[in-house]
């Protein structure tokens, strides 16, 4: 493990490091564009150029291993005149339309330039090379060729991660641009990536484009929800509104990149369909109750139940879509106050798109939350075999739409067959329609929590944006039910309820709410969920 010298600091690294790495680790920036840890080398921006002690030139960083007793000097006037160079040669042909880019504010050829250029250029706006702007060159992406300064990351990344290959470089000297190759579109299923590894404006999401300046929103590290595999993201919000989902680091899981489904499944959780507040059946309509007299009422109808036909005639089905605090609070309820029976189901379409990567065929977060919570006894077949026999009295469903995993004649039948449907949700599903009590619930990106995902990681989720109008978030409601009957305290925050979850559950016993940290932590199951959580 060689020891090196960077700018008067020491600092030691594993072999094979360069020296941008080592230079991270002292907290220092060494400035490069073509350069990405998940990239091959490429060395063509040569913004990173350092002084290394012995050396008779200035070395690229991205291309330099760290050597024992190395000495490099980042911040020297020697280093500083040769990146406004570089910067000036980035620059001639560059557009000037910073006002209108939606790259302003985490673009990487302003910072620089604010750091090491700020001079004026010296070729005239007339005689810069002109190229295309605002190029169609797939779903997601737009492209700027002007704008590019060709670091040549966009078509590394589909060389080598997706091998789909749909750009490259044409021309030659100040007439190289980055186009699409003849007869090709963009249209991977991870072209999202491109647009964020872009270090100018180059490349764009079209979803994004105009909708929002980046140093308005704020970020908050959460979990995508779109399927089994977790990838670590971050929410981009402002005002009580998600404008966009990015990957976040995450080595064990996504590394740098997530999918275009995950990307853009944002907007499902926003506009129309939402439930707002809480509602009971009224005739052949709804009537808009507040949240203490609708669990008074369903406490009321729960405790009848319970009276007339013992707890036997209670259950509740939760979805791979709930949270593992959402779950331990259903099954707690379900299971030790009412004293009646809670089944999960885990399902995701028969021809759902999957991949070797990082799309999952479990469309859900967290069935491997459902299967450790909720456990395999109970089958949902086997509490809907007891609904259409009468048997059932009163039936509880947490974030769970039958009609997709069972068909709507189920659903239907449930409906003329049980007295009390109870439905907790986020959206006004086909299965929400036979209820007789509905409780808005917050969406994964309204919530804290956790989810568990296919590897057996337990990753967390935070809340980022407020739950709209009178939506709680589902731990909430369900533990207030819960105490409504007597039995538990209403929980303080999910950090509460997931100590009382690892204290109940041995496969969380050695994890706390805040050790999970950014990252996330495994527990001692990978599996994937069996048969009969899917059913």
């Amino acid at each position: 493990m060689p020891t090196l010298d960077i700018d008067g600091q020491s600092v030691t690294v594993e072999d094979g490091l360069n020296v941008i790495q080592a230079a991270e680790r002292l907290g220092i920036e060494v400035p490069h564009y073509c350069y990405h840890p998940a990239l091959t080398i490429a060395g063509n921006c040569r913004m990173c150029l350092v002084e290394i002690e012995k050396a008779p030139k200035l070395q690229i960083a991205c291309n330099t291993r760290c050597s024992d007793g190395m000495v490099v000097r980042t911040q020297t006037e020697r280093v500083k005149n040769v990146r406004a160079a570089v910067l000036e040669f980035l620059l001639l042909n560059h557009p000037i339309d910073c006002p209108v880019c939606d790259q302003a504010g985490e673009c990487k050829l302003q910072d620089y330039y604010m750091d090491y250029d700020r001079q004026r250029s010296r070729i005239p706006l007339e005689d810069k090379v002109h190229k295309s702007k605002a190029l169609d060159i797939g779903p997601l992406i737009m492209l700027d060729q002007e704008r590019c300064i060709l670091c040549t990351r966009c078509t590394r990344f589909l060389e080598e991660v997706t091998k789909t290959e749909e750009l490259g470089v044409f021309e030659r000297g100040n007439h190289c641009k980055i186009d699409l190759f003849p007869g090709r579109r963009l249209d991977n299923k991870y072209s999202g990536n491109v647009a964020d590894i872009c270090p100018v404006g180059a490349l764009t999401n079209k979803d994004f484009r105009f909708r929002a300046r980046v140093w308005y929103l704020d970020h908050t590290p959460s979990v995508c929800a779109a399927c089994a595999t977790g990838c670590n993201i971050d929410i981009h919000h402002r005002r009580g509104e998600m404008f966009r989902f990015r990957p976040r680091h995450n080595a064990d899981v996504n590394q740098y990149w997530m999918c275009d489904e995950g990307r853009q499944s944002y907007t499902r959780y926003q506009g129309e369909g939402r439930l707002l507040q809480p509602v009971v059946r009224d005739g052949d309509g709804w009537a808009v109750r507040t949240w203490d007299e609708t669990r008074r009422t369903v406490v009321t109808r729960l405790r009848e139940v319970l009276g007339a036909s013992g707890g036997g005639a209670v259950a509740g089905i939760a979805s791979a879509q709930a949270t593992n605090e959402e779950l331990f609070v259903f099954a707690r309820l379900l299971r030790e106050s009412l004293g009646g029976r809670a089944a999960g189901v885990s399902w995701s379409p028969p021809d759902a798109y999957h991949d070797d990567f990082l799309i999952d065929r479990d469309k859900n977060p967290n069935t491997n939350g459902v299967r450790l919570l909720l456990g395999d006894a109970d089958g949902v077949a086997a509490l809907l075999a007891d609904a259409a026999a009468g048997r059932l009295k009163v039936l509880v469903l947490l974030r769970t739409d039958l009609s997709d995993s069972h068909g709507e004649a189920v659903v239907t039948q449930l409906g003329d067959a049980v007295e009390l449907v109870v439905v907790l949700d986020t959206h006004f599903t086909p299965t929400a329609e036979i209820a007789d009590v509905l409780l808005p619930i917050a969406t994964f990106a309204e919530t804290d929590g956790t989810f568990v995902n296919r590897q057996g990681r337990v990753q967390r989720l935070r809340e980022s944006i407020h739950p709209p109008v009178q939506a709680r978030p589902g731990w909430l409601a369900l533990s207030e039910l819960d105490a409504e009957l007597g039995r538990h305290p209403v929980a303080a925050d999910a950090s509460a309820l997931f100590t009382d979850l690892a204290a109940a559950q041995a496969p969380f016993r050695h994890l706390s709410y805040t050790s999970l940290g950014m990252l996330g932590q495994a527990i001692a199951t990978a599996e994937a969920a069996p048969a009969a959580v899917r059913s």
